[in-house]
């Protein structure tokens, strides 16, 4: 009977035991699911900024999404999709000397159609097309400032050598640096639209030449600016001597016309006076006293005798 009583007792301490460990078991097991249930949350959930777009990637098989997500929060699987962000705001890589405050040296360097190396700042201001960004990531598979800096850079600088390598310095300097700016900007923009890049602005900041090539291009400048004063100046002295001319044939024409009237004037004049007209001008002008004159003669005077009809 002692003996049973034992056996009893060790069998409920045993059943205790083992329902302890039981429940010791649960407690982990539920704290481990937990804490993994905590740890795989973050990454069940992400997070699309706005302005931006998501790249969804299978690691699991199937490759990159061609349907890219839309700002906002999305469901995914953990450690089987991985999420890439890409901009398709408005976005302006400036190519300068000395870079974008990094020090380094990201000016465009090309060589006119002498051989004249020339340097140049510019700016070129894009989107990205949401639609086209999965492909864009499946051609480069890195994020966009790596191809704004690498893809794009070269072919902006593929463009403009193609543009400035046919002209000379002087000219892309000068009076066709707009014209160029705009074949170089309609390259850019035919190269990199397939990519999904709409260009929305180029510009070339500032433009570098070798000092002496900048020199001539002064002094021919200068050059030419004196001999546009010189040919302007002869341009008015020259119109001015036409007015002066004018103005004497116009004088000239006046007084001989005037020496044409004089004279058909006096023409007139002479063939209108006879013998008869001068006696009947005196005889009115005649007040009836004889000449005061000494003398045997006395004078007559000679009135017209009337002509019979």
């Amino acid at each position: 009977m002692p003996s049973t009583m034992s056996d009893r007792l060790g069998s409920m301490q045993f059943e205790r035991g083992t329902d302890a460990g039981r429940k010791l078991k649960h407690i982990i097991f539920g704290a481990m699911v937990l804490v993994a249930a905590l740890f795989l949350l973050p990454s069940t959930f992400t997070y699309i900024n706005p302005g931006n777009v998501g790249i969804v990637i299978h690691r699991a098989g199937g490759g990159v999404d061609p349907h890219p997500l839309d700002p906002g929060v999305h469901v995914r699987v953990p450690f089987a999709t991985g999420i890439e962000e890409y901009p398709v705001f408005l976005r302006t890589v400036v190519l300068t000397r000395g870079g974008e405050g990094s020090g380094s040296n990201d000016e465009i360097n090309v060589n006119s159609v002498e051989g004249q190396p020339v340097s140049l700042d510019v700016s070129l201001s894009f989107e990205l097309d949401p639609a086209q960004t999965p492909k864009l990531y499946s051609t480069f598979r890195t994020d966009i400032d790596q191809i704004t800096h690498g893809f794009v850079k070269q072919t902006i600088r593929q463009a403009l050598q193609e543009v400035f390598g046919t002209e000379p310095v002087a000219d892309i300097i000068g009076p066709k640096k707009a014209e160029a700016t705009n074949r170089a900007r309609a390259l850019i923009a035919q190269r990199l639209q397939p990519y999904g890049f709409e260009v929305k602005q180029f510009t070339i900041n500032e433009l570098r030449a070798p000092q002496a090539v900048m020199d001539a291009i002064n002094q021919k400048n200068v050059m030419q600016q004196q001999a546009l004063t010189a040919q302007n100046e002869l341009q008015k002295n020259t119109f001015q001597a036409q007015g002066d001319s004018i103005k004497a044939a116009g004088r000239a024409k006046a007084i001989m016309a005037e020496a044409e009237a004089q004279a058909r004037a006096n023409q007139l004049l002479s063939q209108s006076i006879t013998p008869t007209l001068v006696q009947y001008e005196l005889t009115k002008k005649w007040n009836g006293q004889m000449p005061q004159v000494t003398g045997g003669a006395t004078p007559l005077l000679q009135l017209p005798t009337a002509t019979k009809p």
